[in-house]
Formats: C-alpha cells, sequence, structure tokens
C-alpha cells in the first residue's frame, strides 16, 4: 500500500502549503480557507499534510484521542488504555453527511430501558487533537454551518436527544476548500477560519511541466517516488517540531502588538479576530524561521492571509483584497527591505 502524494513535492502552491504548515506549528491560529480553481492540488495538499504531521500521544482505544485515561469521557469504553502514538487524526467531512455521522447518534432505547449513555461517536470525536477537512466548503448545509459555529466557539461537542445530554473535547484545526464560483461562504463561518488563502493554476509552462512530471513519476513509481521525497518530508517534520518547542520562549515585542494593531485599524478590519490571527500566524512564522522574537518581516509574511478575509467592500477600491493589504502594508510598515541576490 502506498502513502499519499509527498506534501513536500507540491508545486507552485506555496501560499497554501505555507498557510497549513503555520496551523500544524500552532493550532490556535485557527485554521485555513482554501479557495480557487478546480485541479489546483487543495485536497491533495490537505491529504499530504496528514502523512507529514508527527504523531499524537493518545490513549489506544480511546474514541476522542484522549492524551491519557483521566481525560477520557465518562461515557467512552475503551478495553485498550496504554498511551500509544498514533497518526494525527485528519478527518474527512463530506458534503452529504448527516448530522447524526458528524456529531455522534445517543441510542436513546438503550439509555431509556438500561440506564446507560450509549453513545456512537461521530466525525467530530475522531477529528479531536487533529484536523477536520471539508471539501466544497460553501456548499455546506446551514443547520452544520451553525453546528460548526457552535463546536468552533466552545471546543466541545455537546449532543441532546429527548432531555439526554452527552459532550466530548472537539478541538480541531478546520480546513475547507472549495471553488468560489459555486458560491460564497457565510460571514460567520468565513471569520472562523484563521488563514484564507486563494489558489490558481499557474501559468508558467516551466511550473506547469514540473507539477505533470512530479504527478505523473508518483503515479508510475509510487515506492520510488516516496523513498525519493522521504529526506524531504523528514526534514520539514523536523522543522514543525523544532518551531512547536521554540514557540513558547520566542518574544514578542511591545512593537509588534503596535504593528498588528495598527495594520487592522488601516484596513479597517472589523473585530479584533484579525490581530489576534496575524500575531499568533507572524509567531509561528518566526518559530519557523528560527527567530528569537516576532518582526515586522514575519507580519508581512502572513498579513495577506490573516487579513484578506476580513476587509469590508470597499465600492471605491476596485483592487482585490490582496492588493489591498500589500500597499496598506507598504503605506503602515514602509517598503520591504531589499533583498540579496
Amino acid at each position: 500500500m502506498t502513502g499519499p502524494f509527498p506534501f513536500t513535492a507540491i508545486v507552485g502552491q506555496d501560499d497554501m502549503t505555507r498557510a497549513l504548515v503555520l496551523t500544524a506549528v500552532d493550532p490556535r491560529i485557527g485554521g485555513v480557507l482554501v479557495m480557487g480553481d478546480r485541479g489546483t492540488g487543495k485536497s491533495t495538499a490537505v491529504r499530504a499534510l496528514a502523512h507529514l504531521l508527527p504523531p499524537i500521544r493518545a490513549v489506544a482505544d480511546c474514541p476522542v484521542n484522549s492524551a491519557r485515561p483521566a481525560d477520557m469521557p465518562d461515557w467512552a469504553e475503551a478495553a485498550d488504555t496504554r498511551v500509544v502514538s498514533r497518526p494525527t487524526p485528519v478527518v474527512d467531512l463530506p458534503l452529504g453527511a448527516g448530522e447524526d455521522r458528524v456529531t455522534g447518534a445517543l441510542d436513546i432505547e438503550r439509555a431509556l430501558t438500561m440506564g446507560e449513555k450509549a453513545f456512537q461517536p461521530g466525525l467530530l470525536a475522531r477529528a479531536n487533537r487533529g484536523y477536520l477537512y471539508i471539501d466544497e466548503v460553501n456548499l455546506l448545509e446551514d443547520h452544520l454551518v451553525d453546528l460548526l459555529l457552535d463546536v468552533a466557539q466552545s471546543g466541545r461537542n455537546v449532543v441532546e436527544r429527548e432531555g439526554l445530554s452527552i459532550s466530548h473535547p472537539a478541538r480541531f484545526v478546520l480546513v475547507g476548500s472549495g471553488n468560489p464560483e459555486e458560491g460564497e461562504l457565510r460571514p460567520q463561518l468565513l471569520d472562523r477560519f484563521g488563514l484564507m488563502v486563494e489558489v490558481s493554476s499557474p501559468r508558467d509552462i516551466d511550473t506547469r511541466v514540473e507539477v505533470i512530471r512530479r504527478r505523473d513519476a508518483y503515479e508510475r513509481a509510487p515506492a520510488a517516488f516516496l523513498r525519493d521525497w522521504k529526506p524531504a518530508e523528514a526534514a520539514l517534520r523536523r522543522d514543525i517540531l523544532a518551531a512547536r518547542k521554540r514557540i513558547a520562549r520566542l518574544d514578542t515585542p511591545e512593537a509588534a502588538l503596535r504593528d498588528c494593531a495598527a495594520l487592522c485599524v488601516a484596513l479597517g478590519s472589523d473585530g479584533l479576530r484579525g490581530e489576534l490571527t496575524l500575531l499568533r500566524a507572524a509567531r509561528a512564522a518566526a518559530a519557523l524561521a528560527g527567530a528569537d522574537e516576532v518582526g515586522r518581516d514575519h507580519l508581512r509574511d502572513v498579513a495577506a492571509m490573516a487579513l484578506q478575509h476580513r476587509l469590508r467592500r470597499d465600492p471605491m477600491d476596485e483592487s482585490g483584497s490582496r492588493t489591498r493589504i500589500d500597499r496598506i502594508v507598504g503605506e503602515v510598515f514602509g517598503p520591504a527591505p531589499a533583498t540579496a541576490e
């Protein structure tokens, strides 16, 4: 059995892979929304990330991936309570999934006749401490959107039926992808994504040729292709682990906080979620870069993906959100430092 296409072998979608790696460093960033053309590697990147991520430590038979037996919900049953290493969960939420499949099903008859809290965990339980991926997220039914908003806010999934209530932790990184031609997201759900990136088909011939070459090599000889990319995958995994350790002791100077606030005020961003997301993403970028503190370069690096989906529409400004942000960043921070050749 072969593994998924390697994350580090993805070509021409640097913003998307960058955003996903930042959430792997700090899940508190709040997830990633990837919008763009069909066939641009959105699903491939998410599934490749699952194979790349460092494993978690969890109770062997716990349905919600509890880190230790004492953390298991009171309804959970585990034949094996050893704490073992397991892959970081990445769970797909299909568009046609019913509410019971997402939240879990409560067996009312068994609860009433036997006095037991009989609960069949759903996708939210499996995604705890991992990633929940929704392809074509802009087509998600409204009642599931409302449900996800509640869970994202509280970090818990609560299932109530006929006066009975079951709950469990449901903390996950939400990753959504979609084609903007098929409809827009509700603003409440859009705001819940920490980062947003737009992807498109490469226009450069050499880039397209490299995409074809790598995909063809993977399909013709997957084992050999995976073996060739194994060192790059291992190196990125080490970088993520090192950044996770470094981020806790990273210095965040007062100037960085003021820069976050000044940029969001200049852009007219609603609320304070933009500043918090911008800061967390910049801190993750600094940790990946091996820096000792958060600086303007790190804020520049993540400003567009942290803020472009939080801007008010400006009828007097026909430029795209990314262009507006780049312009305002230049006005607030000054010109970017010249890079050495």
